[in-house]
Order: C-alpha cells, then structure tokens, then sequence
C-alpha cells in the first residue's frame, strides 16, 4: 500500500465528496461526534477545499434627507447666479404720498401695505358694516339726525356714541382715530379725554354697506379763550407807552400765539365753555359738501341733552386747527367759536 501525501503538490485534485478521502470506519452513536486522530485530521483539512463565501455588492449610501448626491458630472452641477447690486445715494428711498401726505419707505413690504391702507381710508373714508350695525342698539348708539342733505344731492344720517366704547364699534373707531391723527399730524387723544368724549359720525348709503364720510369728536371741556381779531392783533403790535418805542412785530407781547402761519392769536383771559372740538376729518373725496358742518350742527345741538349750544355765543370751542378747519371753524362758528388747550 502506497503511503498517503501529506502535501499537495496540485490543487487540481478534488474528491468527490469529502468521506471518500476518510476511511470508513463504524457510525458515530447518534449524539456523539467522531474523534479523529491528529494525520486524518490534518490530511482533512489539505484535500478539503476551503468554503467560498458569496461576494456582496459594495452598499450603496444613500443620501441623506434635504440633500442632493454628488454627481462627478461637471455638466449636471448647477452652478450659484449672482446679481450685480449698485447703491444709488443720490436717490432717497422715502417717499410722501401727495393724496394723503403719509412718508413711507418704497419698498419696504410692512411700510408699502401701511400706506396702501392708510391712503383708502384718507380719501374715501371707512366702511360701517352689518357688525357695527348689529351691535349698535347694546353699545348705545343713537341715530341724531335722518336724511341729511348734502351739496350734491347725497343723503345720510349721523349717529353718535361714547367715544370710550370696545368691541366692533370701539375697534373700528380706534382704526379711524389713527388714521385722523396721522392726517392730522396730532397725538393721540388720551383715556381721559375719551372718557369725556362723544363720538359723532356722518354715514352715507353705499353698496352693500354705509360709508363713514365724517367724523367729529366732541369733548367736555370748562374753559376756552377768545380769538383775538385783525384789528386786536394790530393794537397788540403798538406800543403801550408814549416813550417813542417802535411797535413791535408780533403781538405776543398781549396776546397768546396759536398758529402764526394762520396768523390765530388768543387773549389769554380763559371764558366759560362747555364744548370743545378736538377732531374734525372729512375724506378727500367727500369734502366741499357741508359734511363737517352739518356734523358740528348736530353736535352743537345734542351734546348737552336739552340745551342746544350756540357757536356764535363762544360755546364751542377748537383745539390747534390746520388750514382747512380754520376756514370751517371760521365759516360756521362765524367768527365765535374759541380756541381750548387740549
């Protein structure tokens, strides 16, 4: 019998089955494994050709959420485009709207839509909706005048309220107040004087709701001064002593200065009045129509419950007023109406 190998010279030999390089010997007992001795186990381990394991593709990764993946592509890669800014310091970014008078930033989002809004309300007023008007019999609001003529043929109605009202109608009339004072150029009217304040407003028919063409805050007040006159502001520039002193330019000296551009000066001596006028606006589109006057009449008329008040007996009484409400303070009051200190 040939001796067996114990090297492998080829690896071109491969048995069958791997029992057939093993002699045969008696089964194992069941449970058991069978020893082998230390040559068999070795001759196993030469002839028996080692377990190839399957190759595994490489993992793909994948790529993360929110991202993109890296393509080697030069062509396919989006590159960045980049906009060439210049800044112009000739040219300011405020503007001043000439229908309203409001500055705004131009292109500025919150600025623009400020404006935009503003701007509708100045010149074509605010709406009063089925809300108000639906809440109005619980916050108090009374119809004082009914079919109110107007220049052009229009009809309305003016009602009026408690100026320190909430709710629908106190949101809306705060919105209407802000816009006023920023016409105005005024500050804004404290909780004490809203306290003792009525609101009275000219509505006008519209589709589908009413419009708010007016608006006219009426205060209680105790006292007021008197409107000096050209002549009066003429003698308060002369001299008081015959010393050959020259008169003076401005008749401070005597009276008190409300606005110089108007050329509205006060005697300082404060008279009894019982209503002053703090706010009067009328949209752009809306005025030249008797709407203030006929506002400041049904005021002048209701404040004071059974005691109608006379504006040519110097029983109302304005703040500062603009241009415009010296000329409707002077055109109906007719010349009595007095100046307060708000």
């Amino acid at each position: 019998m040939a001796p067996l190998r114990t090297y492998a010279s080829k690896r071109s030999f491969r048995p069958s089955s791997p029992d057939s390089a093993v002699p045969p010997s008696s089964s194992p007992v069941a449970g058991e494994k069978r020893k082998r001795a230390p040559l068999e186990e070795e001759i196993a381990n030469v002839l028996t050709p080692a377990a190839k394991h399957p190759k595994l593709a490489p993992a793909k990764s994948k790529p993360r959420t929110g991202t993109t993946p890296k393509t080697k592509s030069k062509s396919t890669t989006a590159k960045p485009k980049y906009t060439q800014l210049h800044f112009n310091i000739d040219q300011s970014v405020l503007r001043s709207c000439a229908q309203c008078g409001l500055s705004y930033n131009k292109g500025a989002p919150d600025d623009e839509a400020l404006h935009k809004a503003h701007c509708v309300r100045v010149q074509k007023g605010m709406e009063w909706g089925r809300e108000e008007e639906r809440e109005s019999f619980k916050a108090g609001v009374v119809e004082v005048a009914t079919d109110v003529p107007l220049k052009n043929g229009a009809r309305g109605r003016i009602v009026s309220f408690r100026a320190d009202l909430g709710g629908k109608i106190g949101s809306k009339i705060s919105t209407l107040l802000d816009t006023v004072n920023i016409t105005l150029s005024a500050p804004a009217l404290t909780t004490d004087i809203l306290r003792a304040s009525k609101v009275y407003l000219f509505l006008l028919p519209s589709t589908p709701r009413e419009k708010i063409v007016g608006c006219v805050i009426a205060q209680h007040i105790s006292t007021a001064m008197q409107i000096a006159t050209a002549d009066e502001c003429r003698a308060a520039c002369e001299p008081t002593s015959d010393d050959g002193s020259p008169p003076t330019s401005s008749p401070t000296a005597k009276l008190v200065a409300v606005d110089t551009s108007t050329g509205i000066f006060c005697h300082p001596k404060p008279l009894p009045t019982p209503l002053g006028i703090p706010r009067l606006f009328v949209p752009s589109t809306h005025r030249r129509q008797g709407v203030a006057s006929k506002l400041l009449s049904a005021a002048a008329a209701t404040f004071v419950y059974g005691c109608p008040l006379d504006p040519r007996k110097g029983q109302v009484a304005f703040t500062q007023p603009t241009g415009d409400g010296n000329a409707v303070m002077q055109s109906w009051g007719k010349g009595g109406v007095r100046i307060y200190e708000e």
